[in-house]
């Protein structure tokens, strides 16, 4: 098993059994992707520089799906393929509870490894390596 994914196994674990990063009631979590957050994802697809974090994200799954400009810690989606998909994602994660604000300052400032845990009313971002 590659270490990205032990990292993932390890993080859902531990997250289910300290109630960490639960959603509420009746948000079925449908699954989890991990992702680079690197230099190309702070970057819109026309070039300018983008300033948040939810935007950065969005951006990683456009270079994803869109324009196949991957990191080699990338994985795949089932979510997130359509521009509209791609909007309610980057909606989702500008509300509070999405990430906290050491995740969103680690995005912004940084290059760290995300995992993203899609449910079926909410997402929510934590940081796997800075």
């Amino acid at each position: 098993m590659n270490k990205a994914k032990s990292l993932t196994i390890a993080g859902l674990l531990l997250a289910s059994f300290l109630g960490v990063g639960s959603a509420q009631a009746g948000d079925d979590m449908l699954g989890s992707y991990v992702a680079r957050i690197s230099d190309r994802d702070h970057h819109a697809s026309d070039g300018y520089e983008l300033s948040s974090a939810a935007q950065m994200v969005r951006q990683d799954r456009a270079n994803w799906h869109k324009f196949h400009r991957r990191d080699a810690d990338d994985q795949g989606d089932d979510w997130f393929s359509s521009n509209d998909d791609r909007a309610y994602l980057e909606r989702t994660l500008k509300r509070g509870g999405a990430m906290s604000s050491s995740t969103r300052n680690a995005i912004v400032n940084g290059e760290p490894l995300i995992q993203v845990d899609v449910y079926s009313d909410s997402v929510h971002v934590s940081i796997l390596e800075d």
